[in-house]
């Protein structure tokens, strides 16, 4: 039993006044004898047993209605007469993660988390707050009803969910309500990677149900990327298998099948090919179906197109022309005018790789061309001599001692590449690339870097040969800002959609090209993370221990965990019980006196 008002039990000293009552009365008077009284005290000899203990019944018929009193005012909770419960607040955490969807003894885990929770429903009332949450931040409320609505369309998700904030906003719920009974009920397969990070229940005690056998074997296709994202039209396909001895797969591009062969366990492949595709692709790494089917596919996307066709303008200097005629004899890109490269002053149209002009008389003519070609940025002063470090993707870090301050202009829309503190150094918009320095040895170490050649390609290549955009890898139900380049989304089966300043990534793993009017210029590859084909499991103790809680237990019965879900909500008030009670007992203490005067007036 739990006292919701303790301190009224105090009043419960005022049960000691009939008790002293009873031992402090003394018969008051001398005892005279005398011939005509020897009747009356024999008579009062015989009744003397009866009047005691008539005497003790008042006394504690008495002390009872003043304890039962005072416990009722402390406002009891407790289990009595055995059936039902008090209203509750009531949330389940159902863990819908990839994992679930794992087949053991012949039938999906999930399949077994469902009925388990569909089990603890059946003992809600109409008078119970009922809530879903799910690993991937779904909230259904509205009754029991609805809760088993939405589960028996419930399935498990290609990604692994939140569940540590899944248990922190079912807490949020229950405790929302006000109400005394709160039940917090957790099922999840208990995969380790899946309670990475701490849990709080806000004081609310949390039941877990989760399995304690070991997760089956899984074998899974984690790693299947393009490379590089532009074939010209050649290129590669990387992909690394996880398994417990070699496995079979293989790869689809655009529908057609492209390579089959065998991996073995953590090894990384890559197969080169030649596809007959033009333009942005789907394709896939897939593996035979096991226990677990959701990562036996992954996804991944390439443009597969001719190369660029690059004209090198005569003020780029040895460095940049070397670098293209070594990425022209490797068929990375292709000879002619459709994109330039050299100096700003020689600039004439876009798309151009633009570099500083090495004569600084040439800024005025460099600034007027970027303006007439429509690059919303200008060179501004001129530093030269102090050696500054210059830190950006692609390129690591290189020295930089000649340099111009990149400006924008009004309306300058561009994405900054590499920079020198918090100055931008190298920028890239709409059709350009713009590096503040000529590319030159005594400007700067970047065209004797290592990865000097592979960064100019995949500039030349991605951002202003071919076709725009480039592929962006999410994780499926997370959400990502939109590629400034894109407009809408294509889903598999040919739907498009406006997108806005944000991508809601779809739920479901696969490729979505990215869209702008009627072209594709890119795709969104949506597939789980690597580690969510890990089914490594807790051990009880240890899932226990990720949620902090007043008390956290956790069962691998499904019979049991329903059966203890409304262990606080049975916890009904025992006020009206005890009232009666105590009106019970001064009742009889009324009928006990009543009975004493009616015998005395005989």
């Amino acid at each position: 039993m739990t006292l919701l008002a303790p301190l009224y039990l105090l009043v419960g000293a005022a049960a000691v006044v009939p008790l002293l009552v009873h031992l402090l009365r003394r018969r008051l008077g001398a005892r005279i004898e005398f011939p005509a009284a020897r009747y009356l005290a024999r008579a009062e000899e015989e009744n003397r047993r009866t009047m005691r203990l008539r005497n003790l019944l008042l006394m504690l018929l008495r002390v009872a209605a003043i304890l039962l009193l005072t416990v009722a005012a402390a406002r009891p909770i407790g289990t009595w007469l055995g059936a039902g419960h008090a209203p509750a607040a009531l949330a389940l955490v159902v863990d819908n993660s990839m994992s679930t969807g794992v087949v053991e003894g012949g039938r999906p885990l999930f399949d077994q988390i469902r009925a388990i929770a569909l089990d603890v429903l059946k003992d809600a009332t109409a008078d119970d707050h009922v809530w879903m949450v799910t690993a991937d931040d779904r909230i259904v409320g509205g009754g029991a009803f609805a809760v088993r609505s939405a589960l028996a369309a419930l399935r498990p998700i290609a990604a692994g969910g939140d569940l540590p904030a899944a248990v922190a906003r079912a807490a949020g719920l229950v405790r929302a309500t006000g109400l005394e009974a709160r039940e917090l009920g957790v099922l999840t397969d208990g995969q380790r990677s899946s309670w990475s990070t701490p849990a709080s229940s806000a004081g609310v005690p949390v039941l877990i149900w989760s399995p304690t056998a070991a997760a089956p074997a899984n074998r899974a296709v984690t790693v299947a990327e393009a490379r590089p994202t532009r074939w010209t039209p050649g290129g590669a396909v990387a992909l690394r298998l996880q398994s417990t001895d070699s496995a079979s797969y293989r790869i689809d591009v655009a529908g057609r099948a492209l390579a089959r062969g065998i991996a073995a366990p953590g090894e990384e492949v890559t197969i080169h090919a030649t596809p007959p595709a033009r333009g942005w692709v789907a394709g896939t790494v897939a593996i035979d179906p096991d226990e677990l089917a959701a990562d036996d596919i992954r996804y991944f996307a390439a443009w597969i197109g001719t190369p660029p066709a690059v004209v090198v303008k005569p003020g780029a200097g040895p460095f940049l022309n070397a670098a293209v005629d070594v990425l022209r004899r490797s068929g990375a890109l292709g000879s002619g005018d459709a994109v330039s490269v050299g100096p700003a002053d020689e600039l004439d149209s876009l798309p151009a790789f633009i570099v500083a002009p090495s004569d600084p008389v040439r800024l005025g003519v460099a600034n007027r061309a970027l303006e007439r070609a429509g690059v919303a940025w200008r060179f501004g002063a001129r530093r030269v001599g102090a050696r500054a470090a210059a830190q950006g993707a692609g390129i690591g870090q290189v020295d930089v001692r000649d340099r111009y301050d990149l400006v924008p202009e009004a309306g300058a829309v561009a994405e900054t590449l590499a920079a020198i503190g918090r100055d931008p150094w190298i920028v890239a918009g709409p059709r350009f690339v713009l590096v503040g320095s000529p590319v030159t040895a005594d400007a700067t170490t970047l065209p004797v870097a290592v990865a000097f050649i592979p960064w100019l390609s995949a500039n030349l290549r991605d951002r202003l040969g071919g076709e725009p955009g480039g592929v962006v890898n999410a994780v499926p139900g997370s959400r990502i800002p939109r590629p400034a380049w894109a407009a809408g989304l294509e889903s598999p089966d040919g739907r498009r959609t406006t997108l806005g300043d944000d991508i809601d990534v779809p739920a479901v793993a696969g490729t979505y090209f990215l869209v702008n009017g009627a072209r594709r210029v890119g795709a969104l590859v949506v597939n789980a993370a690597p580690e969510e084909s890990n089914l490594d499991r807790l051990t009880p103790a240890e899932l226990a221990g990720r949620i902090t809680s007043p008390h956290t237990e956790v069962l691998a019965n499904p019979v049991a965990f329903p059966a203890r879900m409304f262990t606080t909500a049975s916890r009904r008030s025992l006020v009206d019980p005890l009232l009666v009670a105590a009106l019970a007992a001064l009742l009889a203490e009324g009928l006990v006196v009543t009975a004493r005067s009616r015998e005395r007036t005989v």
